[in-house]
Parts: structure tokens; C-alpha cells; sequence
């Protein structure tokens, strides 16, 4: 089981600093589109991250619900799931704005941007609290 959990707090992790990144990083390739009306490697790099990313959503995911079975589905486990859909559809939303914005779109202001990359802050804590003080 403990390679489950290494595995699990690896992918978090490299999930997580994307679910904050990618966001900001839209931010600066908005900036950089409005300045050059092309995608240059800002715009590249922001996709990759992305797409790299995604799948190590997908293994924290399936590791997340791996170890909660093993553990039995605490009450607390089931709450996560719940932050974590809730981060997953955030993920996805953001997902959308990098295929918008390969398409030359950037629809939302920076402002905008930034509040939703602010958003995702309160969901991580939220885990954190969740596993640490396991309240339920």
C-alpha cells in the first residue's frame, strides 16, 4: 500500500501546481497573443503542461479512490471526492479556455483569470484539511 501512496502524493502534487499554473499562464499568453496576434511558444507550452498534466490527474484520481476502498470509504475519504470532482471541473473548464485559446480566443478578461485561478486555492485547502484533520 505504500507505493499506492507515493504514487498518489506524486501525481497530486504535479496535478496540483498545474491546476494553479495553467490558469496564470493563460493570463501571460492572452497578453502575449494580444501583442503578437499569433500563438508562439507561451501558447505551446501552456498546451503541453496541460495535456501532461491531465494524465496525472487521471492517476491521482484513480489512486485517490484505490486507497479509499482499501481504507474502507471513510466518511472524510467520500468528502474529498467530492473537493476533488469539484477540482476535476475546474480542471476541465480550464481544459476548454486552452482549446479556445488555441483557436486565437481569450473571451475572458485577466481579471476573470485570475479570480479563477484564485478558486482552486480554496478546493486544494479544502483537501488538505480533509486528509489531515479528518474530520468525519
Amino acid at each position: 500500500m505504500d507505493w499506492i501512496k507515493i504514487i498518489h502524493i506524486l501525481c497530486v502534487m504535479g496535478w496540483m501546481t498545474s491546476i494553479f499554473a495553467v490558469p496564470r499562464a493563460l493570463i501571460y499568453w492572452k497578453r502575449d497573443f494580444d501583442k503578437h496576434s499569433v500563438n508562439g511558444d507561451l501558447g505551446d507550452l501552456t498546451y503541453r503542461l496541460y495535456r501532461f498534466s491531465a494524465g496525472l490527474a487521471v492517476i491521482a484520481i484513480f489512486t485517490g479512490i484505490w486507497l479509499a476502498s482499501l481504507w474502507g470509504f471513510p466518511q472524510w475519504a467520500w468528502w474529498k471526492l467530492v473537493v476533488v470532482a469539484c477540482l476535476a471541473g475546474h480542471y476541465i473548464y480550464t481544459g476548454k479556455m486552452v482549446s479556445d485559446a488555441q483557436q486565437g480566443q481569450f473571451p475572458r478578461s485577466d481579471r476573470w483569470l485570475r479570480v479563477f485561478n484564485e478558486v482552486s486555492v480554496f478546493g486544494a485547502i479544502g483537501v488538505l484539511w480533509l486528509v489531515v484533520v479528518k474530520p468525519f
